[in-house]
C-alpha cells in the first residue's frame, strides 16, 4: 500500500510539472495570471526552467523521501531468513526435536518441522553443525535405499538444498532435485533451511511420495568444500513410528546423554546413592 501511494504521488508530480507531456489547462487561473497582466495586457513570464531539474529538485524534497530518509523509490530490502516458529508445533505443523528437553529450533541438536501447503510439503531443518543437516524417508528404519533431502553449507557461506539417495551407508547425490522455494542460512554455528517439495512425484526409485507415511531418519555432520562427510554420531536418530504429513505431531527425542539419565536403571542407582549418602554408613 505504501508503494502504491508513493507511485500515485510520483505520477501526480510528473503531470503537475509538465514533464509527462501534459500542458497546463489554459483556463487555469494561474496560467492566466502568468500570461496576462491585470487588464489583459501580456504580463511578465518567468524564464523557462529545465523540466528535469525542476522535477529532480522537487522529487528530492522531504515529502518524497522514504521512511528511512532515502529518495523514493529505493530497491526493496532483502528479507532475512524468517526464524522457525516452534509455537506452531503440533498445531499448524508437525515438529520433531532431538536434544535437550525443552529445546527449540535454535537449541536442539536437531530440529525438523513439516506442513502441507497446497500440493507441496514445506520442511524446515536446523542442526548444531557448520556442515550439513538432512532428513531421510525410509520404509524400514535402516539406512539404505532411502530418499534424502539435505541442506549443505558451502565454503562461500551459502546453504543449498541437495537431493541424495542412500546406497547402503553412502549418500549419493541425485541431479534431479524436487526442492523449490529454497532458503538457507548459517548463523551461530547452525545450519538452518526451509524448502518445499511436491506431495506426489512420478514413480522413481530415488523419490518417494510424501502423502504416504515413512520412518524419518535424522542426520547432520561436517562438510568439506560443500560436500557432505560422515554424520556426527555413529547411530543417527530415527523416528520410532512412521510419520504422516497429515498428522501434525510435536515429538521430542532425548539425545544420548539424556537417554542415559532418564533410563530406569540410572534413576534407581541415583535413588540408591542418595539414600546411602543420607543414611550414612553403619
Amino acid at each position: 500500500m505504501i508503494f502504491l501511494r508513493r507511485l500515485v504521488q510520483l505520477l501526480a508530480l510528473l503531470v503537475h510539472s509538465g514533464w509527462w507531456g501534459v500542458a497546463p489547462n489554459p483556463t487555469d487561473e494561474g496560467a492566466l495570471r502568468a500570461g496576462h497582466g491585470e487588464h489583459g495586457e501580456p504580463g511578465h513570464q518567468e524564464p523557462h526552467k529545465d523540466s528535469y531539474s525542476t522535477f529532480a529538485s522537487e522529487f528530492l524534497e522531504s515529502r518524497y523521501l522514504s521512511d528511512d530518509g532515502y529518495p523514493f523509490p529505493t530497491a526493496p530490502p532483502v528479507d532475512p531468513f524468517a526464524k522457525i516458529k516452534v509455537i506452531d508445533c503440533g498445531v499448524t505443523k508437525g515438529c520433531i526435536r532431538y536434544g535437550k528437553p525443552g529445546c527449540d529450533a535454535e537449541t536442539c541438536d536437531y530440529f525438523l518441522s513439516y506442513r502441507r501447503i497446497g500440493t507441496d510439503v514445506e520442511y524446515e531443518m536446523s542442526a548444531d553443525t557448520d556442515g550439513w543437516v538432512a532428513v531421510g524417508f525410509s520404509s524400514d528404519k535402516k539406512m539404505g535405499g532411502d530418499d534424502v533431502m539435505g541442506c549443505v553449507h558451502d565454503d562461500n557461506g551459502r546453504v543449498r538444498i541437495h537431493h541424495f539417495y542412500n546406497v547402503g551407508q553412502w549418500a549419493k547425490e541425485i541431479k534431479r532435485n524436487p526442492a523449490r522455494d529454497e532458503e538457507g542460512v548459517f548463523e551461530n554455528n547452525r545450519v538452518t533451511c526451509r524448502f518445499k517439495r511436491p506431495l506426489y512425484v512420478p514413480r522413481e526409485e530415488t523419490l518417494v511420495d510424501l502423502h504416504l507415511s515413512w520412518y524419518y531418519l535424522f542426520a547432520w555432520g561436517p562438510a568439506i568444500q560443500g560436500s557432505i562427510t560422515r554424520h556426527d554420531i555413529d547411530s543417527p536418530p530415527v523416528s520410532d513410528h512412521m510419520i504422516s504429513i497429515y498428522k501434525y505431531e510435536d515429538l521430542f527425542m532425548p539425545s544420548a546423554v539424556y537417554q542415559t539419565f532418564n533410563s530406569p536403571l540410572c534413576l534407581l542407582l541415583i535413588v540408591a546413592l542418595t539414600f546411602y549418602l543420607l543414611m550414612g554408613t553403619p
